[in-house]
């Protein structure tokens, strides 16, 4: 089936106001995309899955053997529930067909002539894997990247700074979406923060990307070096990715006082394309594109296929990437799917995350995420908001503890502001940590112009779900 396109005047109009001409923008990117019923998403995603499992198994060396190995046929997709028959495939799959049989490996379904583009994962949980892109996926994933900027109010008057890194990441190519919607953007990468602050100052743009932690850390040094971002900077609204920040209420609102501006969580994977969901101004979970990816949740353990609503891992296949179609790809996102109506008006489901599958630790039988943990310290006052999670094993059972930092201002003890968060995290989680270690301010390794380094696990055996 054709993708779904929208023309500029189907996007913007004008009314009288007076004898004035007023331009007006409507709220949707692409309105009959977004808003289609459940049956007539699900009846699309079922046309797209059949075309792309015929198509993987005709093309991808991989695919055609395993399929046949598990005794599966691409005229067995006749509703979308069939795809539960067909094996899972994950990160290591990736690793281990990688540059088999040719450089873009048996995973991928079409030559490298036709491909256009290539990223690169950033390998924190292993070897990098390479996410090839023809001009046809990169030219709707771009789509989806306008889309997503329409979501959270990005209009063509808009000025947008990409801060994200351009060096392979998925994301690197999203400023292109920002583009096509009219926005004028600042290519602005992986800047020193004093680089990226003076463009804030000089160029006034309203619109920024960037990861959670980057965000508060910028505002920070924004303050310490005179320059309050609520009065001197312009930036309305604040697009953050990366980490689970974003979606952590209390880390979300704390950005957003820090700058005075509107905080919108995006969500990626470099194995599909850049941001495949995205807040709305709801900011009730991020609506996932379902017109390009098929969304199951399973058991951590089973594999059983989970209803919509109950947490498990992450299931995507996409359904209109020929270059390396991803079929019932375990994302290790632990998560849920929320498919009731949004108050937005748009229909496609919104997902939610809670944590990484490698990130989990178990203590005293409670399943524990390090955005639990955050949520906390986030909401606490007296310290920084900076944290630092240990793992490890003590009496043959696994404990954590938290490393924070007490504001310069603080004028409890230590002993007493470690007894507060000790406090905090055990009525919020259920398990109080082994030990809260407290540090002055700045103390803490924690601060980075990316991604954050936040937990440590020094554990001899690890949770890992089958």
């Amino acid at each position: 089936m054709e993708a779904y396109t929208q023309f500029e005047e189907e996007r913007e109009f004008e009314v009288i106001d007076g004898n004035k001409k007023v331009k007006k923008y409507s709220k949707y990117w692409n309105e009959k995309l977004e808003t289609l019923s459940r049956e007539e998403l699900e009846e699309k995603q079922l046309e797209d899955l059949k075309e792309i499992v015929k198509f993987s198994y005709e093309n991808s060396p991989y695919y055609r053997r395993t399929f046949d190995e598990a005794g599966v046929k691409p005229e067995d997709i006749k509703t979308l529930k069939d795809i539960e028959r067909f094996p899972f495939i994950n990160k290591q799959t990736e690793r281990d067909t990688q540059g088999v049989g040719s450089f873009l490996g048996e995973l991928a379904a079409v030559p490298e002539e036709d491909v256009v583009f290539i990223s690169t994962s950033t390998g924190s949980t292993g070897v990098p894997t390479m996410s090839p892109f023809t001009k046809q996926d990169f030219d709707e994933f771009q789509e989806t990247e306008s889309r997503w900027f329409w979501q959270v109010g990005m209009r063509p008057n808009d000025r947008y700074v990409h801060a994200l890194n351009f060096s392979l990441y998925v994301g690197g190519p999203d400023v292109i979406g920002a583009q096509n919607l009219g926005a004028l953007c600042i290519w602005g990468g992986t800047l020193p923060s004093e680089r990226l602050l003076f463009i804030l100052k000089t160029y006034q743009p309203t619109v920024i990307w960037t990861s959670p932690s980057y965000a508060w850390q910028l505002g920070e040094k924004a303050i310490k070096a005179g320059i309050d971002p609520k009065k001197d900077l312009a930036i309305k609204k604040i697009i953050v990715a990366g980490e689970l920040g974003g979606s952590i209420e209390s880390t979300r609102k704390a950005i957003e006082d820090l700058w005075g501006a509107q905080v919108y969580d995006f969500y990626g994977l470099s194995d599909i394309f850049g941001a495949c969901a995205a807040m709305c101004d709801a900011k009730d979970g991020l609506h996932i594109a379902e017109d390009q990816i098929l969304v199951e949740t399973v058991d951590l353990n089973t594999g059983e296929v989970l209803k919509p609503g109950e947490v498990g891992e992450l299931v995507y296949t996409t359904l209109r990437k020929h270059a390396r179609p991803m079929i019932r790809f375990r994302s290790g996102d632990i998560g849920w799917i929320d498919n009731t109506p949004c108050s937005c008006g748009r229909t496609h489901g919104r997902i939610h995350i809670n944590g990484r599958k490698d990130d989990m630790f178990i203590v005293s039988a409670v399943n524990v995420f390090p955005s639990d943990i955050e949520a906390v310290i986030r909401e606490l006052k007296g310290i920084t908001g900076e944290y630092l999670i240990r793992v490890f094993d003590k009496d043959y059972t696994c404990k954590y503890s938290v490393e924070i930092e007490k504001n310069a201002d603080n004028i409890q003890t230590d002993e007493e502001v470690a007894a507060i968060v000790s406090q905090a995290l055990k009525a919020r989680i259920g398990v109080k940590p082994d030990k809260v270690v407290v540090h002055e301010d700045g103390g803490l390794n924690t601060r980075s112009e990316h991604k954050s380094k936040r937990i440590i696990d020094e554990r001899k055996s690890k949770y890992e779900a089958k």
